[in-house]
């Protein structure tokens, strides 16, 4: 029997693909949980059809995340932040200030993005990395310097 994945199923394949399987597995346990739908050839028009749109619209979106991947190059951030005498932060530096940062010279982006490598909790120079799209990052040099 040829179904039409919805959803990801461990061993079997991924959403949107075409697969064979047993009879009884398709009708008895994949079909009623909502997994897959048998593959007629309507299903396959409209599933085609799904698959050339959604292209369409990630590549608009990579388009988009490249665009902004270049308006970030060449930027650099300076981070003020509270500091002992030996030069060690009280708290540490974390996304939601590097996103407030670029927020202020007119970069909106997401804290969730923003991904540090590792704990900023002394004053020198640290690159964080924003992930604007799965195969698009821009890495990000900032300074932490004393107030």
């Amino acid at each position: 029997m040829k179904i039409i994945l919805k959803e990801d199923v461990q061993g079997l394949g991924y959403k949107d693909d075409v697969v064979e399987v047993k009879d009884g597995y398709g009708r008895n346990y994949l079909i009623p949980q909502g997994k897959a739908v048998v593959a007629t050839p309507s299903a396959l028009k409209v599933l085609a059809e799904n698959q050339r749109q959604r292209a369409h619209k990630l590549a608009k979106i990579k388009a988009d995340a490249e665009a902004l991947a270049a308006t970030l190059e060449g930027v650099s951030l300076t981070i003020g932040a509270k500091t002992s005498a030996t030069g060690t932060i009280f708290g540490s530096v974390n996304a939601i200030q590097i996103a407030e940062a670029l927020e202020k010279l007119g970069h909106n982006i997401d804290r969730k993005a923003i991904e540090l490598k590792k704990a900023v909790k002394e004053v020198g120079n640290y690159t964080a990395t924003i992930n604007l799209h799965k195969e698009v990052c821009v890495e990000i040099p900032f300074e932490v310097v004393a107030e």
